[in-house]
């Protein structure tokens, strides 16, 4: 074979090998799209199982939009990642749902067709810096009957809930029809006729907004059963239930309805035997009792939560100047559970006289807080609020217990019937009675009613004889959160808050923290050092009168002033090695991570592909072997 014809067919043959690597890539590409190996350590790729069900399980096609301003986010550069981390996540439902999910990427340039489409589904553009071009970024959701729904604007911040926010979504235009919620309070929550005034009293503004939402039918705690078409139970101070209607509550909870009960150890808002003139004078907690003992909580209606550090300052009689009341509790962000969409977008609720829930020791459920009080807080006698002359006396002897109390929690999981007999009154009988939940439980326990009503949340005010409530406060947004999302499918609230897309360095950070404790203290050690050497130099150098030029000092103390100055020398020194070592550790982990990374990564992948080579070599080799023996 000549020079030339060997060097033909080796061109011959990159040319082969060429078309064999592109055919390859694109026959990858297609048999093998949306396909991924998800390795992260909180599934960050991969859809929840109540999305999938949700997606796959679509009857009609539904519409999606996401828009995004690419030109408009350039000098973004966090902000398009999380955009395509968005568009990653929308492929990845549409590629689950069958062909039932049709998704459109859109690029809304300004002044076109496509920003039009955008204002018409009513997103809105924003400056992702001060006085930068204004962009979209939102996604828009249509279904065969014309229905819409929209997310005006994907947040990096709340990147935890964006799996659930576009599941909420997709499930609103695929289930028009919203589950009913029951209503059943003993407390005035709606409009009604006051007899002492001769007027009509209003109704709770928390009521009123979600009546404008959902379909909320007001029921009677008379021991029938719960209607079957009611999806949620609302339940506003459950006083002194019968045993009848417990027994109703319990089995609506068996047969997979959803519950949310607000009871009280002392409800401010109930005028149980109450006298012109005079403070009420009856039992004003509600629980549910057994209900409670058998689904594995402890709530004590004789102890109300005391908030040294959240306490609001009020004042409780006209005239009375404002001091802190330690049971009237303003409860911020850090006392929301950040993982849970009910609660983790809202500010500030203020809650009064409340109690504190808790997990029995040996209970199954799992249970999750969602409101918690602060560290400074203690549990007090519900009795001495009773007859509270000043709030200052709940100060007298208040000591912080050092434990989180909490206020709301979320309960899901299998739970038992709290009447092991049967119906009460008709044990025995036959008749449908469920001894566990059909699957499980998704119960929200409030231990506070008042955080209901308007003072604790909104100002009223009349506008030419209207009515109109401004929130300074998220208590009605709890409400609405919380029955907007037990009125979801059992799919819906399985996803729950995933970790964030930006992941910190925690070891890192971690480093960073144990480094700079120990700064603080080498420093401490080293400054309170040089305080002393120096105040001995002061004094020794006093000793030399006001001429500088006139030693007055003895040879021993010119040596020991000698000593301390060389001394205050190596103390300043030693500190400024202290402050530059803060890094060094990290940088190390950064220096041991670059060599995992560059060197023994490849270095592994390099002997798994030998070792499969020598083994694919021995498999020939036996082949051979026994084909020519044989």
């Amino acid at each position: 074979m000549t020079a030339k014809t060997r060097k033909t067919y080796g061109a011959t043959a990159l040319v082969a090998l060429a078309l064999l690597f592109i055919g390859a890539t694109i026959l990858i590409t297609f048999v093998f799209r949306g396909a991924r190996l998800d390795l992260t350590e909180s599934k960050l790729y991969s859809l929840a199982p109540g999305t999938e069900n949700i997606v796959s399980s679509l009857s009609e096609p539904v519409n999606l939009y996401f828009f995004f301003s690419q030109d408009a986010s350039e000098q973004q550069p966090q902000l398009r990642a999380y955009a395509q981390r968005v568009r990653e996540l929308l492929e990845e439902m549409s590629q689950r749902s069958k062909g039932k999910l049709r998704l459109s990427v859109i690029d809304p340039e300004p002044f076109s067709e496509d920003e039009d489409r955008a204002t018409e589904f009513g997103l809105s553009p924003v400056s992702a810096t001060p006085g930068g071009e204004p962009m979209y970024f939102g996604l828009a959701g249509t279904n065969s009957t014309d229905g819409r729904e929209i997310i005006g604007l994907f947040q990096p911040d709340k990147e935890e809930f964006l799996e659930y926010d576009i599941a909420s979504l997709i499930y609103r235009l695929s289930n028009a029809k919203r589950a009913n919620i029951g209503l059943i309070s003993s407390l005035p929550v709606d409009a009604r006729f006051d007899q002492m005034s001769g007027q009509m009293a209003p109704g709770w503004a928390s009521i009123q907004q979600l009546r404008e939402t959902l379909e909320v039918r007001t029921l009677q705690p008379d021991g029938n059963d719960i209607p079957a078409d009611i999806g949620v139970l609302m339940l506003v101070h459950p006083k002194e239930l019968s045993p009848q209607a417990q027994y109703s509550i319990d089995q609506f909870v068996m047969r997979g309805g959803k519950l949310i009960s607000f009871m009280d150890p002392q409800s401010e808002n109930d005028t149980a035997g109450a006298q012109p003139g005079m403070p009420p004078m009856g039992n004003r907690s509600s629980t549910l009792g057994p209900l409670l003992d058998a689904w594995g909580v402890k709530f004590d209606t004789g102890q109300i939560v005391g908030d040294r550090e959240l306490g609001l300052t009020v004042s409780l009689q006209q005239g009375q100047p404002p001091s802190q009341h330690i049971a009237i509790i303003g409860l911020n962000r850090e006392s929301m559970n950040p993982k849970d969409v009910t609660v983790s977008a809202l500010d500030t609720i203020n809650v009064m006289t409340a109690g504190a829930l808790s997990k029995k020791e040996g209970a199954t459920i799992e249970f999750e807080p969602l409101i918690q009080s602060s560290t400074n807080a203690a549990l007090l006698p519900a009795a001495k609020l009773m007859f509270l002359p000043d709030s200052d006396s709940l100060l007298d002897g208040f000591k912080a217990s050092g434990e989180r109390y909490t206020i709301a929690a979320r309960i899901h999981g299998k739970v038992k019937s709290a009447f092991p007999n049967g119906k009460p009154g008709a044990e025995g009988a036959a008749g449908a009675h469920l001894m566990e939940s059909k699957e499980d439980a998704n119960i929200i326990l409030v231990a506070d009613t008042d955080m209901l009503a308007d003072p604790l949340w909104v100002r009223t005010q009349n506008v030419f004889g209207q009515r109109f409530a401004v929130a300074w406060a998220n208590n009605g947004d709890f409400l609405a959160n919380s029955v907007d999302n037990l009125a979801g499918s059992a799919d819906l609230i399985s996803v729950r808050g995933r970790q964030s897309f930006f992941r910190p360095f925690t070891k890192v950070d971690e480093l960073r923290r144990q480094a700079s404790d120990q700064l603080r203290a080498k420093e401490k050690e080293l400054d309170q050092e040089l305080k002393d050497t120096e105040q001995k130099l002061t004094a020794l150098e006093a000793g030399r009168g006001g001429n500088q030029a006139t030693l007055s000092l003895s040879p021993e103390q010119e040596a020991e002033l000698e000593r301390f100055q060389q001394e205050r020398v190596r103390i300043r020194k030693e500190l400024r090695d202290t402050r530059r070592s803060l890094d060094v550790e990290i940088e190390a982990l950064g220096t041991r991570l670059k060599a995992i990374n560059i060197a023994l990564v490849p270095l592994l992948l390099a002997l798994g592909a030998i070792f499969l080579e020598i083994t694919r070599r021995r498999r020939l080799r036996a082949g051979r072997a026994a084909a020519h023996t044989g």
